[in-house]
């Protein structure tokens, strides 16, 4: 699970919270299918790969877009986007220190999953759960991460709860890439490098969804 096109992807599924986050934020609506790819991974335990954590690489199109977008100015925090994204590996490496954190979060997951049972993984009840768990754990870690949007959305209670989860969503695809050999230092100074492999993936995507339009 370390190569560089699993580094890519789970890179990418960080970046895909990151903009998911600061379209509710400013927007109040994300894109569904890629909501639910990105929600989907915190359920993924014992995944036979890294693109089976969001159900397959093309979930994760968005993601490989933004971080071929933002990458070019990740380094000078330019973005808001870029600003989640670095927070948010930041983040995932302290509380990778924190057992007692780790294990409430893991028992916040498994309850969800058994609710998954009842209610579709989307349902209110499901985003507030994972939503409660960010706010116990996660964001009581500094730095907290600080959304910026419109304050009606913002304070709007459902789209509180999707950010926090979707933001828990960002620390499990930052525990992916680091687990993957994935680093700060690494992306840096790998940027080039980085960029170039996340169009060439994006480029099989797309020439996968042309073949199967074309059958």
């Amino acid at each position: 699970m370390k190569t560089d096109q699993d580094r890519i992807l789970a890179l990418a599924g960080i970046f895909q919270t990151a903009y998911l986050t600061d379209q509710i934020a400013h927007n109040g609506i994300a894109d569904a299918s890629a909501m639910d790819a990105s929600i989907y991974s915190l359920f993924q335990i014992d995944a036979e790969s890294v693109s089976a954590v969001y159900g397959g690489a093309e979930n994760i199109r968005i993601g490989l877009q933004k971080l071929d977008q933002e990458m070019e100015s990740i380094n000078l925090q330019g973005s808001e986007i870029a600003r989640y994204v670095l927070t948010l590996m930041h983040l995932e490496q302290k509380l990778s220190k924190n057992p007692a954190m780790l294990k409430q979060i893991a028992d916040a997951i498994s309850l969800a999953t058994e609710r998954l049972d009842h209610f579709p993984m989307l349902h209110s009840n499901i985003i507030a759960l994972l939503a409660d768990v960010y706010a116990s754990t996660i964001s009581t870690l500094h730095p907290r991460i600080m959304v910026n949007g419109e304050p009606a959305h913002l304070q709007n209670t459902d789209n509180a709860n999707k950010i926090r989860t979707l933001l828990l969503a960002g620390i499990r695809s930052a525990m992916l890439w680091r687990q993957c050999g994935g680093s700060r230092i690494k992306l840096l100074i790998n940027r080039k490098k980085t960029i170039s492999q996340a169009q060439e993936l994006l480029k099989k995507l797309q020439h996968k969804v042309q073949k199967t339009e074309a059958v």
